[in-house]
């Protein structure tokens, strides 16, 4: 199946405009991210239709809280990424080049006519970057949606506007994972730039996808507070406050054994910044038994939505997702969804 994602330079030269690094490639050559290879002059998608991993999960795992909120979705991945991050706990899929070991080879039919028989609401590429399997990622999107089947992002965000105009249409949410929040941090652990990243964020929420922000705050790296707060006013000034940030606590792992958890008083201080700063929904993950899970009304502050993990354990929110104390609406999209293997 040709590459829908390239531009013709010469007879034997072409171009892949997914992400912002627009990769050229003479015949033989592979891109940053090792998955297209230029052949015989055009660009081919050396994984497409391979699937490295799926799961059926909650939605809350992306993590998405104010979308379709406990329902079931189906998560696959590929191999390969568009970032170099050294702390990536997905490595061993996102620094595999094709061809690795035994992959399955699932059409975009065989991935909705799944999603469908395990009672999913959507599907989400995830584990390693979709974004730059965009073309196999489009054609599922498209088959699902005609399905009445949601498509879920779990993403770092590095794609080209040009790219993500030609599919924005079909993706439904999306949850960005900001790795900081300066251009030279991005430079230095990820070999991208931090301003594709915002503009294409900003410009999923523009286009209508639903978007939530998970910030990994990484000790030694990233947990300055200048960069939080940074952070929170970009987001308020620019995609509004009721946009859901996560929080998210790291653990060692890959090149990053060295540096020790996230502590526990680093993310609260993290949350106290970005409410200052106006954000109404902060989240604080991988960390268990706090209440930084739940939903708070941003009137009467009380938790209207309660989880316990990806589980959801109380709900005080009517059929218009208004408060039941004070009458706030909270902007969550979908009904709530209620599924035993979930709690």
């Amino acid at each position: 199946m040709p590459f829908k994602f390239q531009e013709q330079i010469d007879s034997e030269t072409a171009r892949c405009i997914i992400c912002p690094r627009m990769c050229t490639l003479k015949p033989g050559q592979r891109g940053f991210c090792g998955t297209k290879e230029n052949q015989l002059g055009k660009i081919v998608n050396l994984t497409y239709g391979i699937i490295t991993a799926m799961a059926v999960d909650p939605i809350e795992k992306k993590p998405l809280v104010h979308f379709y909120p406990g329902s079931r979705v189906f998560s696959i991945s590929s191999v390969g990424c568009s970032f170099t991050c050294p702390w990536c706990q997905n490595w061993h899929i996102s620094t595999a080049k094709p061809p690795t070991g035994i992959l399955q080879h699932w059409p975009p039919e065989h991935i909705v006519d799944t999603a469908h028989t395990q009672e999913c609401t959507s599907i989400a590429y995830t584990y390693n970057e979709p974004l730059i399997n965009l073309d196999y990622l489009e054609d599922c999107a498209r088959l699902a949606h005609k399905e009445a089947v949601k498509n879920v992002l779990v993403t770092n965000g590095y794609v080209s506007l040009k790219a993500l105009d030609r599919v924005v249409d079909v993706l439904d949410a999306a949850n960005v994972d900001w790795k900081g929040f300066s251009e030279e941090f991005y430079k230095k652990h990820c070999s991208g730039d931090l301003q594709s990243v915002l503009d294409a964020t900003v410009e999923m929420l523009k286009k209508g996808v639903h978007v939530e922000i998970t910030f990994l705050i990484i000790p030694e790296t990233n947990d300055n507070p200048v960069e939080t707060r940074k952070m929170a006013k970009y987001i308020v000034d620019n995609m509004g406050p009721d946009v859901p940030l996560h929080l998210s606590r790291f653990h060692p792992d890959f090149k990053f054994n060295h540096l020790p958890p996230t502590p526990i008083e680093t993310l609260t201080r993290s949350r106290k910044i970005a409410l200052e700063e106006g954000i109404r929904y902060v989240f604080v993950g991988n960390v268990h038994g706090e209440t930084y899970e739940d939903t708070v009304c941003p009137e009467c502050k009380r938790h209207v939505v309660q989880r316990k993990g990806y589980v959801i354990t109380g709900w005080h929110l009517d059929k218009e997702m208004k408060c039941i104390n004070c009458g706030y609406h909270i902007p969550i999209i979908g009904k709530r969804e209620i599924h035993s293997d979930f709690g």
